[in-house]
């Protein structure tokens, strides 16, 4: 018989509370308790239980506490990714952020959702579709980044957007829901031009 993980993890609709998910929800909310509670004295401590965590990294990132995620082995992150203050990751599908992303405060991404059914989601069934960054990519304070989209390289996502489609590469987006604003020319989207980011 198929778990509700399996089913999860292909994007179909599972139980939410079936006991083994809930005891990995569980072990990932207690990392992030302790990753929360450390002094900023204590960063390398932090960094290295958030790497224990999850699925992957690749070499040095900055996640300011408050962090939550749901499981951190579905969570992979590139070279060089700074995170602010409140960041949220609903990783029942996959998250994988590529180099050089930065996160303001307060965003949330979310890959999980609930059927418009009223029945089913009072089942507590959900379904979760990944989420996908590119390289370079800024996102703006207060976003949050709906099941299912992908971010394409060098974009950026404006202050209280909702990511509800795929973002082109090189592209600014805004608003609710966030649409292309302004296409970023090449010596905005070159890695050789000096990045000046203010979060």
């Amino acid at each position: 018989m198929e778990t509700a993980k399996e089913q999860m993890l292909r994007g179909e609709l599972y139980d939410a509370e079936d006991p083994a998910l809930a005891q990995e929800r569980k072990h990932a909310k207690e990392i992030c308790w302790q990753a929360n509670q450390l002094p900023p004295s204590q960063a390398d401590k932090r960094h290295a239980l958030l790497r224990g965590l999850f699925g992957g990294t690749d070499g040095a990132f900055t996640i300011l506490p408050d962090f939550w995620c749901d499981y951190g082995w579905n969570i992979r992150i590139g070279k060089n990714f700074y995170a602010n203050h409140g960041l949220v990751i609903l990783d029942a599908a996959p998250v994988t952020i590529g180099n050089n992303v930065f996160i303001a405060p307060n965003v949330g991404l979310y890959t999980a959702g609930h059927p418009l059914d009223v029945r089913r989601r009072n089942q507590y069934f959900e379904y979760a579709k990944p989420i996908t960054i590119g390289d370079n990519v800024w996102i703006g304070g207060g976003v949050q980044v709906m099941p299912g989209v992908t971010i394409g390289a060098c974009s950026v996502v404006a202050g209280g957007s909702v990511v509800v489609k795929d973002v082109p590469a090189g592209v600014v987006v805004a608003g609710n829901p966030a649409r292309v604003i302004r296409t970023l020319d090449a010596t905005q989207t070159s890695e050789q031009a000096p990045r000046r980011i203010i979060l």
